[in-house]
Order: structure tokens, then sequence, then C-alpha cells
């Protein structure tokens, strides 16, 4: 069986205009070319759409067979074109995006800023850590991804969009809050509350104090940093965190940043997907839209003697 879109689209002209003739001139074409296409149809089909009685034409029951399903091919391939040209119109579409849980402090409120511009939207936003964000890279499960730096060993695009600024972060009523400048040989007695292994923030953390030649003792390993707020709150370590993950209590006094030296370390949030992956229209936009935006929306300002280690 070869039969083509055209075949069925002028079959359903003729059974809706009950005449070879009047269907040809809906749809422009002559009234042999139309008899044509239909008896072209009815060959490779095998059967006999119409029979004629008098001046007029009947489906036979074959062809109010063919009738039903050539309708319901040509109406899913009418809704396939709407809602193509929706999505190139930006009108509608779909956007997968997974996001870094320190991430998830600020991306409810771009996606809200996004979707207020494009309602018809339909979003899927997953929050998970580093690792899980590499597995759906490698496995194309998602559109986009926002989170730390990416590792140089996978085949992907990353680009910057934010600065990521990491601190040390402590209860108010700690020795070193009110301190001026401390040093980090002052640390070295101190217990650190750390992520999981494979965790982007852990991993810049052990880089920084490498860099610096310092050693130091680490406590709990907790997997989230909801968690290690609620610990360093409770006096049993020190945390380092993404600056952008302690806004509410920071403004709430209950944790404060300590002033070290060498810190914050600037790291920055990157937009990323597959290398090579062909991006929807949608997808662009919304990429499009972090890039100019995202710091002016999120009040995000330049903080002044950073050191990028990222």
């Amino acid at each position: 069986m070869n039969i083509t879109i055209r075949q069925l689209e002028i079959f359903v002209a003729v059974v809706r205009a009950e005449s070879y003739t009047r269907a040809a001139q809906k749809i422009h074409l002559t009234q042999p070319a139309v008899s044509m296409q239909v008896k072209q149809l009815e060959s490779q089909l095998e059967v006999v759409l119409f029979e004629q009685l008098g001046k007029k034409i009947y489906l036979t029951e074959a062809g109010s067979e063919v009738y039903h399903y050539a309708r319901t091919v040509i109406n899913q391939l009418q809704e396939m074109r709407t809602v193509l040209e929706e999505i190139k119109g930006l009108r509608y579409g779909k956007l997968r995006i997974s996001v870094a849980t320190t991430a998830n402090y600020f991306a409810p409120t771009l996606l809200s800023t996004f979707y207020k511009r494009h309602p018809n939207v339909s979003v899927n936003l997953n929050v998970t850590n580093r690792q899980t964000l590499l597995q759906q890279l490698e496995e194309n499960e998602v559109d986009l991804v926002i989170m730390g730096k990416p590792p140089s060993t996978m085949e992907l695009e990353a680009e910057a969009f934010m600065e990521n600024p990491l601190v040390i972060i402590a209860p108010p009523e700690h020795p070193l809050a009110s301190a001026q400048e401390i040093k980090l040989s002052q640390l070295l007695s101190e217990i650190f509350l750390v992520r999981e292994e494979g965790s982007g923030t852990r991993g810049a953390m052990e880089r920084f104090f490498k860099t610096h030649h310092c050693k130091i003792t680490t406590g709990m390993e907790i997997s989230s940093d909801e968690a290690i707020k609620q610990s360093v709150k409770a006096g049993l370590g020190l945390g380092f965190l993404s600056y952008d993950a302690i806004q509410s209590e920071l403004d709430l006094q209950q944790l404060t940043v300590l002033n070290v030296e060498h810190l914050p370390i600037r790291r920055y949030w990157y937009l990323v997907h597959r290398k090579g992956k062909r991006l929807s229209r949608f997808a662009l936009a919304f990429k499009e839209f972090m890039i100019a935006e995202a710091p002016q929306i999120l009040g995000k300002a330049r903080i002044d003697g950073a050191v990028d280690i990222s």
C-alpha cells in the first residue's frame, strides 16, 4: 500500500462535496485530475470507494471505512500543523528544565517571569543533585539544565548567566561572626558540615582549601542545603554554601556570612545542554531570557573581592 496524504485529502473533498466536479472547484484542480487521484487511491487500497446512481455518487461500505480513517489522519495532521505553527510563534510549547538544588532558590522566580510572557507554555521543572543533572544531560532527557560549572569531560554547551558566590556561614552568635577579616588559619579548629560526594559546592570547597594549603576538619556529610543551614543554626559546625541559598536566613538574622580572607569564591551559574542539541525556538527564547535578564530580575550584584577558582 502506497497511498499519499494528497490522495486522502482529495478523497475527503469529494465525499464532502458529493461531486467530483464541485470538489475539483473547491480544491482548485481539474475534474479529471480529481477522478484520477481517487482511482489511484482505489487501486492502492484494492477497493471501490464510490458507486454512482444516476447523477449522484455514494460511498460504498469500504468507502465509508476509508472516509472515517482519512478524516482522522487529516485532522491529526492539521492539529500537528497548528501546534507547530504555534510553537514557531512561541504561543505554545513545552520546556523541560532541571536545576541544581541550590538553583531552586531563584529558578521559580525566573520561570514565573518567563511564564507571564508566554502563558501557554508547559514547563516541567525538576530539582535534583549534580550527579542526576549530568545523567539527564547524558541521556538527553531535558532541554536545559541550570547548574554550576559542568565537567569538561562531557560533550556539553554551557553559558554563564549569573554569579554564584560561595561563602562560609555561621550562626550569628559564633565567636568569629563579628570579626573584620578572618585568617584561614583561624578556621583550622572549626568543624565544617559538607555536602555529599559529587556535589559541585563540596568540590569547590575542597579545591579552595587545597589551593590555600589548609586542611580542615569535616563533620557530618549532609545531602541538602536546607539540612546544612539547619545544622549550622543548631551550632553543629560551619557551612560552605552558595550565597543564593541563604538570603532568607540572612534577612531574618538566623545566619551570618563570615568575613574570611580570599572569600567569597566567585563561581557562576550556567545554562547547559548537550553539545549539538537542536533546541526548540521556545528553549532558545528561554535561554536568551535567562542570559539577558536573570541578574537584573533577581537584583544580583557583583561581590567585590571574589576569586574565581571554578
